[in-house]
C-alpha cells in the first residue's frame, strides 16, 4: 500500500521547516525508525525517520523548500499492515487529536524551537476535537464572546480584532487548519498596501554585497521576531562580586581535567547557583500560555552556543541537585553535540529557562531576548577587575576586585521589577558565597 510521509510537528509555535537533505532516494528500501530526510528547525539540524519499512517511491518537495508542518514530503510503498500504521504517531493517522497536531519523534518527546517545550494550544477544553462540517459554529469563550469552533483562541482573536472572515481563510495547518501564521499573513498584506511605494525603498548601493540567508540563520531571524513582538521585554542588572569564584577556579583548574576528564570553566558553577536560584523563585522558571502563568515542574537550563551557523540552545534537563563536576561533565558533552552539528531531539527539547554567557566573548554589558515561549533570560558578562569600595573591620576601604555584569530579561506579563530583583540578588547571594572551600563534588 502507498504510505504518505508528513512532515510531523514539533510544537504549536513552530509552523515550518526547511527541507536540508534527502538521505534516501526513490528507489531505496528503508526500515523502519530509519531517517530518511534532515530538515531545518529553529537552530537545530533534526532528522526524521521512518514511520514504518518500505519502499521510497516518490519525493515530493525540493532540498531548500520550506515546508508546512504536517504536508506530506513523500511516498513509499509499505510493508506494515494498516492496523501497525494506524498505531504509528508519525504516520498522522492516529485517532488521537493531539499525536496528530504535535507530533511525535520520539515516543513522549514534543520539541520545540531553541531548548523551549510548546504546549499544544490547538485545541481547548471549550473546543471539539473535530470541527463542525461549516467550520463556523460558534462556542462561548471564557470572557463570554464568541468565537468559532474549530479554530484556537488566539486565531479566532486575531481574526476578529482586524475583521477577517475565518472562512475565507485557506489553513495551512495540518488538515487545512487556520494558523496564526495565517493570520499575521493576512495581516501583514493589508499593512504593506498602505507603505511606501518600492520605489521609495532603499536599493542596495554600488560596491553592496547581498547575503543570502542560510535555512537556519532565516528560522533564527524569524523566531527573534516573533519573541520581541509577542512577549513584552524588560530588563534588570546588577553587578556582583565574583573574587571568591575567581579563586576557586584558579585552586582546581590545574587538576581539574585530568581529574574529571573536561576543562573547568565559571558556567557550571554559574549554572549551579542559577539552577537553585530557579528553585528558590519558580515564577522565573514559567510561561505564558492562553492567558495563564505556568509554573515548570522541572529546572531545564538552556545554554547559549555559538556555533557555525548561528546560535544554538542544548538544554541542560533537570540541572538541579547535580555538583559542579557533574555539571562540568553533562556541559561538555551537550556544548561539543552542538558545535559539532550532532545534537539529538533530547538535546534541544524541554527548555524551561535560558542562560546566556556573552561574557566568554568579552562583552561586558547587553540585554538578551528571551528565548520563547519561556519567561525570562540570564546573560552574564565578562569578569573585570574593577575598584571596589569593601568593609574591613567596620573600616570602608579600596579593593580591587573581580566583578561581573549579569542581566536578566523577562516577560513583564509574569514577572514584574520585584520578582525579577529578588531572583537576581539570589543569583548575587549564591555567587558571592563561592570561594575556596566550597565543594565541586
Amino acid at each position: 500500500m502507498i504510505f504518505n510521509i508528513e512532515l510531523p510537528h514539533v510544537g504549536e509555535s513552530v509552523t515550518e521547516a526547511v527541507i536540508a537533505k534527502w538521505l534516501k532516494s526513490p528507489g531505496d528500501f528503508i526500515e523502519k525508525y530509519d531517517p530518511i530526510v534532515e530538515v531545518v528547525t529553529d537552530k537545530v539540524n533534526m532528522d526524521v525517520p521512518s514511520p514504518t519499512k518500505g519502499t521510497l517511491t516518490k519525493i515530493l518537495v525540493n532540498e531548500g523548500d520550506t515546508v508546512p508542518m504536517g504536508a506530506i514530503i513523500a511516498e513509499m510503498e509499505c510493508e506494515d499492515p494498516v492496523e501497525e500504521l494506524k498505531d504509528s504517531k508519525l504516520s498522522g493517522q492516529s485517532t488521537n487529536p493531539t499525536a496528530n497536531r504535535i507530533g511525535t519523534l520520539i515516543q513522549g518527546a514534543n520539541v520545540g524551537p531553541t531548548g523551549g517545550e510548546f504546549l499544544d494550544t490547538s485545541l481547548s477544553p471549550s473546543e471539539s476535537t473535530e470541527p463542525s462540517s461549516s467550520g463556523t459554529e460558534l462556542s462561548s469563550g471564557p470572557s463570554g464572546m464568541t468565537r468559532e469552533k474549530g479554530f484556537s483562541p488566539i486565531v479566532a482573536r486575531l481574526a476578529s480584532q482586524h475583521g477577517i472572515d475565518l472562512s475565507t481563510v485557506e489553513g495551512t495547518g495540518l488538515g487545512g487548519r487556520v494558523t496564526k501564521k495565517d493570520i499575521l499573513e493576512i495581516i501583514d498584506e493589508r499593512s504593506s498596501q498602505s507603505d511606501l511605494p518600492t520605489s521609495d525603498v532603499p536599493s542596495p548601493k554600488s560596491g553592496d554585497r547581498t547575503i543570502e540567508l542560510s535555512p537556519t540563520r532565516k528560522i533564527i531571524a524569524e523566531h527573534m521576531v516573533k519573541s520581541m513582538s509577542e512577549i513584552p521585554h524588560a530588563w534588570s542588572a546588577i553587578e556582583v562580586d565574583v573574587t571568591g569564584m575567581v579563586e576557586c577556579r584558579a585552586l582546581h583548574l590545574s587538576r581539574f581535567h585530568s581529574e574529571y576528564g573536561v576543562k573547568l570553566t565559571y558556567l557550571p558553577i554559574t549554572l549551579s547557583v542559577v539552577a537553585n536560584a530557579l528553585l528558590a523563585h519558580p515564577l522565573i522558571n514559567s510561561t505564558w500560555h492562553d492567558g495563564n502563568i505556568v509554573l515548570k515542574g522541572n529546572v531545564n537550563i538552556g545554554v547559549a552556543v555559538g556555533a557555525e551557523d548561528g546560535l544554538v540552545v542544548p538544554v541542560l534537563h533537570k540541572a538541579t541537585g547535580d555538583s559542579i563536576v557533574d555539571i562540568a561533565q553533562k556541559l561538555d558533552r551537550i556544548v561539543t553535540r552542538a558545535r559539532t552539528g550532532s545534537m539529538s531531539i533530547n538535546d534541544v527539547q524541554g527548555g524551561t529557562f535560558t542562560l546566556n554567557n556573552t561574557g566568554a566573548l568579552g562583552s561586558v554589558w547587553g540585554g538578551a531576548i528571551i528565548n520563547y515561549p519561556q519567561a525570562a533570560i540570564l546573560t552574564t558578562e565578562s569578569i573585570v577587575k574593577r575598584p571596589k569600595v569593601v568593609m574591613v573591620d567596620d573600616v570602608e576601604s579600596v579593593s580591587i576586585r573581580s566583578m561581573m555584569n549579569i542581566c536578566l530579561s523577562f516577560d513583564h506579563r509574569i514577572i514584574d521589577g520585584l520578582e525579577a530583583s529578588r531572583f537576581l540578588q539570589s543569583v548575587k547571594s549564591g555567587l558571592e558565597a563561592i570561594d575556596v572551600e566550597t565543594e565541586l563534588k
